[in-house]
């Protein structure tokens, strides 16, 4: 059975002015989630700026999102790392927190081989007993998980159970998904790509427009997976403008400035990420508005 299926939102890290983190807007935003449709909240990933968030806080945000949550929704850990024994550190604390389960990033940088790839997310895996969702995302980390290594991998460690696919490429993802024959569940990295990763047997999202528009994501899936797909096309279709605008500069800057511009002070991201320019605001403003987004 999938860790879960339908909108996993990629939620952001509100942060105060003094840069720490705001637990009370991070309480709002989760029952936010919570009380219009998400079906899991995957937290400090690469939209929550985990990249820039140190240990303790990292771990302390995790913990305050699962206990919050309390069960209502899965809770997911972006416990990732390009560093393995730092990973299993991570994804151990997760787990004993309670998370349901973790989500795990390609190496950046180091550029692992393919028998890399498959050592680390072993090692990992072999730690915990909950879930692993692999991450790829080859854009940021220059690696890409070959079709056959996560196959590899789903079939030969238990609790490795589902993929966040976003690299974009539709024959690679049509072949992993040939391959694997239900072994991993597969989930789109890429807001713009829900509708036709469904249609080869993706069973939800990871998403960032789910910060916004989260009622919208999960009826986009759900119609993929009962079969509406005209439905599910005509939201895609027409998400297409706003989620162009949340990509204008890099993730996650315009959606944080999006949570912002609906009423919640998430704040700005962590350098050397740096606030949205005041044009693409506009812009961003503009279509969040024809979306609904702004009421």
């Amino acid at each position: 059975m999938a860790l879960f299926k339908g909108s996993g939102v990629a939620l952001v890290t509100p942060m105060k002015e003094d840069g720490s983190i705001d637990f009370d807007v991070l309480e709002q935003l989760l029952e936010f989630h919570v009380a219009n449709s998400t079906d899991a909240i995957v937290i400090c990933g690469t939209s929550g700026e985990a990249s820039t968030l140190e240990d303790e806080e990292h771990l302390d945000a995790i913990r305050f999102t699962i206990e919050k949550i309390n069960h209502r929704i899965p809770v997911i850990a972006g416990t990732g790392s390009n560093n393995t024994a730092h990973a299993v550190m991570m994804s151990k604390k997760a787990e004993a927190f309670g998370a349901d389960g973790v989500l795990l990033v390609t190496p950046y940088y180091n550029k692992a081989t393919q028998n890399g790839l498959i050592e680390h997310f072993t090692t990992i895996a072999n730690a915990i007993s909950i879930p692993c969702i692999l991450y790829n995302v080859p854009s940021r980390t220059g690696t890409n998980i070959k079709p056959e290594t996560a196959v590899t991998l789903a079939k030969t460690v238990p609790n490795i159970t589902g993929i966040k696919e976003a690299s974009g490429d539709f024959s690679q993802v049509a072949k992993l998904a040939q391959l694997a024959d239900g072994c991993l569940d597969i989930y789109s990295g890429n807001d713009d790509q829900i509708v036709p990763l469904c249609s080869l047997g993706g069973v939800g999202v990871i998403s960032v427009l789910a910060n916004v528009a989260p009622k919208e994501v999960h009826d986009m899936v759900y119609a993929c997976l009962e079969d509406r797909y005209e439905e599910a096309r005509k939201i895609q279709l027409e998400a297409l403008p706003l989620i162009d605008q949340l990509f204008c500069e890099v993730n996650p800057i315009p959606v944080k400035a999006a949570v912002n511009m609906m009423g919640w002070k998430a704040g700005v991201p962590r350098l050397p990420l740096t606030e949205m320019e005041a044009e693409h605001q506009k812009n961003l403003r503009a279509e969040m508005e024809k979306f609904g987004c702004l009421k």
